[in-house]
């Protein structure tokens, strides 16, 4: 498959890719090696992975990585009560309890496990401690993981790996050797026009573009959390579930519905009527 054939193939499944990004996805996949993919928040950096995933029709694994998250939430960890239950009901040994049958696979783990390779999303990496980057660079490199009680496990295929980052904080260079690397920005006006086409496809023409020219000019302004593609789509859902075929038609549910773009007070205040205005009388 080519990553024009890629792109084609990702947009059947409602997901509208740049030329960069088919490529990127295209050589993570013919080289198998994971990808990195940052940018900032709602650009669609995990829609990618569950497109990708419903575009092979194989198994997403998401970990969601948080500060403080570590192996026993990301890879492994014993079953301690069972293992604790054995003990007092059949006298088990400590090889028998440090066997597979007592291992609790968390995502990581269970990603290598997989018969048929599936698409591991490792969601918001910068997110997690440093220290659990030490973790990945194993699965990354080898697609195996070493457990000190049963030695080192392979992975029987190598799944799709997809790694995100909104640049919370920089990773290290290690990680970044061990990926392929791609920008994901906040899509030029036809893209986005391209987006919302396919995920709501009953907005009419003339509101579909009113809609994403003022989305676009919003994001200009000094905001602190921008608003991403899947708040615009969810303000194009508005309205269109509301009746409004022009934004120029009836201020006052227009304001209303920025609930859907704007998700903090600061924000609100920084979009007052005036400004909404302004930005209206650009793109009607």
């Amino acid at each position: 498959m080519t990553h024009l054939e890629l792109q084609g193939s990702l947009s059947a499944t409602g997901y509208v890719a740049d030329e960069s990004l088919s490529m990127a996805l295209h050589l993570a996949l013919a080289l198998g090696r994971p990808l990195l993919i940052e940018g900032p928040a709602g650009v669609g950096k995990t829609e990618i992975a569950k497109a990708l995933a419903e575009m092979q029709s194989i198994e997403l694994i998401r970990l969601q990585c948080y500060e403080g998250l570590d192996a026993s939430h990301a890879i492994y960890e014993w079953n301690y009560q069972r293992q604790l239950l054995s003990i007092r009901a059949e006298n088990t040994s400590e090889e028998e309890l440090f066997s597979e049958k007592y291992l609790l696979k968390r995502p990581l783990l269970h990603a290598i496990s997989r018969d048929k390779a599936p698409v591991l999303l490792i969601d918001e990496i910068d997110r997690a401690d440093e220290e659990f980057e030490a973790y990945l660079l194993e699965i990354l490199s080898d697609f195996q993981i070493t457990i000190p009680e049963l030695g080192t496990i392979h992975a029987k295929t190598r799944p799709i790996v997809i790694l995100t980052a909104n640049g919370t904080r920089d990773l290290s260079d290690a990680l970044r050797r061990r990926c392929l690397y791609v920008y994901v920005d906040y899509p030029d006006r036809d893209s986005e026009l391209a987006i919302l086409r396919k995920r709501v496809p009953h907005v009419e023409d003339r509101l579909a573009r009113q809609i994403v020219g003022t989305v676009q000019a919003i994001r200009r302004e000094d905001l602190d959390k921008t608003p991403g593609i899947a708040e615009m789509l969810d303000w194009a859902a508005a309205l269109s579930g509301l009746g409004v075929n022009d934004l120029t038609e009836d201020r006052a549910t227009l304001q209303a519905t920025l609930v859907c773009l704007l998700k903090t007070a600061a924000d609100r205040g920084a979009l007052p009527p005036e400004v909404l205005d302004r930005i209206l009388g650009k793109v009607a």
